[in-house]
């Protein structure tokens, strides 16, 4: 069998395994896999958004599609327009302009969050994890429990982490992340490394993930080891800091299906690399929490640069079961979701 088809019929494989989670994950967890639900009504809605990154429109940017094929008019909440960058396609407000709205969805609990939802109390309310956060309750999570209509989640490990940081007991729909919706091919190209990096420096969009300066070493080992580094960058990640490198022209999941493996800090973006199929090493720097279900894909840990070489060298998916339960169901995601937001809306809990 040729790489190529080898590449296909694994793709086919992920897929196919990704894809019958569709039951209980874990109790207070339910799967949505398989057909997107039948929405209420035709009548298209009109959503408002706040994320605990209230810049953060790339959490957003996924849904357009779906969204403009129904009709629907989605509205992600600004403090101002400061940080939102010309021709970005997220259509966004600051709650004084804010149009009518039929729900307001909040990513979490932070100060954004909770300053949307007490400014829009009377719209109904929805919970949906678009980003990881820790499985620790937050401290404004009791403020939003009693408004929520429905709570969702991508995957059953980052359902259970979700609960946890709302502090609730309740069922969290497992609807599979929007950006697994068109997964990319896999085309390894020999020796290539993807350098997956966080954020440097905290803003007011959101904050920082410590292990830079470790995998800013890891890079420069793996380079003199011979091999070739293709960086995906962070949405708010310093620039700056990567252009000895190749910096990918494209999100960082894309440029992951070029790579024979990939190193760095955890984040929601590993369990999507994994999907793709290619293994992932995590940066893991003391100071660094993050939920155990990112860290359950990643092939490695390393805290020393000395040890990126052969983490690399010897990076392994791993099994099915831990990938399903990370990944959630691939295909239809951005469909699913949608639909618990229109039952949500229409006086449907969930």
């Amino acid at each position: 069998m040729s790489n190529e088809k080898r590449s296909h019929a694994a793709a086919v494989s992920r897929r196919a395994v990704l894809g019958g989670i569709a039951g209980v994950g874990a109790a207070g967890v339910v799967g949505l896999g398989g057909p997107a639900w039948a929405s209420p009504r035709p009548r298209p809605l009109r959503v408002l958004i706040a994320t605990n990154e209230p810049w953060g429109t790339y959490h957003v940017k996924p849904l357009l599609a779906e969204a403009a094929r129904r009709g629907w008019r989605l509205t992600q909440l600004v403090p101002d327009l400061s940080q939102i960058a010309a021709g970005d396609p997220v259509p966004v407000a600051t709650p004084a302009d804010a149009p009518p709205a039929d729900l307001l969805v909040v990513t979490g609990a932070g100060d954004w969050p909770l300053e949307c939802a007490a400014r829009f109390r009377r719209l109904p309310a929805v919970a949906s994890s678009l980003a990881y956060l820790g499985p620790a309750e937050a401290l404004g999570a009791r403020r939003l429990r009693g408004r929520l209509r429905a709570i969702t989640s991508s995957s059953p490990a980052e359902g259970r982490a979700f609960a946890g940081y709302l502090g609730t007991r309740r069922p969290v729909r497992v609807v599979g992340s929007p950006q697994t919706d068109a997964l990319p091919v896999r085309k390894p190209e020999p020796g290539l490394v993807l350098v997956v990096t966080s954020v440097t420096h905290p803003d007011g969009t959101g904050g920082a993930a410590p292990g830079t300066e470790l995998l800013l070493a890891a890079a420069e080992r793996l380079r003199a080891s011979g091999k070739s580094i293709l960086v995906g960058l962070h949405p708010r990640e310093d620039r700056s800091l990567w252009t000895q490198y190749e910096i990918s022209a494209v999100p960082t999941l894309e440029a992951s299906a070029r790579a024979e493996a990939a190193v760095g800090i955890p984040g929601t973006v590993f369990p999507l690399i994994t999907a793709v199929g290619t293994p992932v090493v995590g940066c893991v720097d003391p100071a660094l929490t993050v939920p155990d279900y990112l860290l359950s894909v990643c092939s490695s840990t390393i805290e020393d640069a000395a040890d990126a070489v052969p983490a690399i060298e010897a990076a392994r998916l791993p099994d099915a079961a831990t990938l399903a339960d990370a990944v959630g169901p691939i295909g239809g995601s951005a469909g699913r979701l949608l639909d618990v937001w229109a039952h949500a809306a229409h006086g449907h809990a969930g």
